[in-house]
C-alpha cells in the first residue's frame, strides 16, 4: 500500500493513497501505525483525504492506532474524512472514541495544544510530590 508520510519533530502525517480502506490495506496500515508509533511517535494523524470507501477492518486500524497512541499518553487523530467515512465511523458508534477532525492544520493544533496541557499535568504533579514529602 501507498502512503505519504510527512514526519515531524512531535508528530508524523500518515495519508494512505488508496481509495479503499480495506482487508489487505488496512493490514498495511496497522503495520505502519505500529512502527512509527514504536519509534517514538506518540502523536499519529490520519489523512484520510484518498479513502472513498472503508470497512471493518479499516475501522480495526484506525482503533488499533487510537489505543496504541493513548497508551503513551499522545493523540491520534483523524484528518479529512470522506462522507463514506464518516457515515462508517457514525454507524459504528465511535464517534466518542476517534478525535476527528475536518483539516491537518486543526489536528496539528491539537497535538500542540495536548503537549502543553500535558506537561503543565506533569509540572503539577512534581509540585504535588514535592508538596508532599515537604510536609512529611
Amino acid at each position: 500500500m501507498k502512503f505519504s508520510i510527512d514526519k515531524h519533530e512531535k508528530y508524523i502525517i500518515i495519508k494512505p493513497e488508496v481509495e479503499k480502506l480495506i482487508s489487505p490495506e488496512s493490514t498495511s496500515l496497522k503495520s505502519e501505525i505500529v512502527q512509527n508509533n514504536t519509534a517514538g511517535f506518540k502523536n499519529i494523524i490520519i489523512d484520510l483525504s484518498f479513502i472513498k470507501y472503508i470497512d471493518s477492518s479499516g475501522l480495526s486500524a484506525l482503533l488499533l492506532g487510537n489505543r496504541l497512541c493513548k497508551n503513551q499518553n499522545g493523540s491520534f487523530l483523524i484528518t479529512c474524512p470522506t462522507e463514506h467515512v464518516k457515515k462508517m465511523i457514525h454507524i459504528s458508534m465511535l464517534e466518542s472514541t476517534l478525535t476527528i477532525l475536518p483539516t491537518n492544520e486543526e489536528a496539528i493544533d491539537m497535538v500542540f495544544l495536548e503537549e502543553i496541557e500535558n506537561d503543565l499535568l506533569a509540572n503539577e504533579k512534581e509540585k504535588e510530590k514535592g508538596k508532599k514529602k515537604k510536609s512529611q
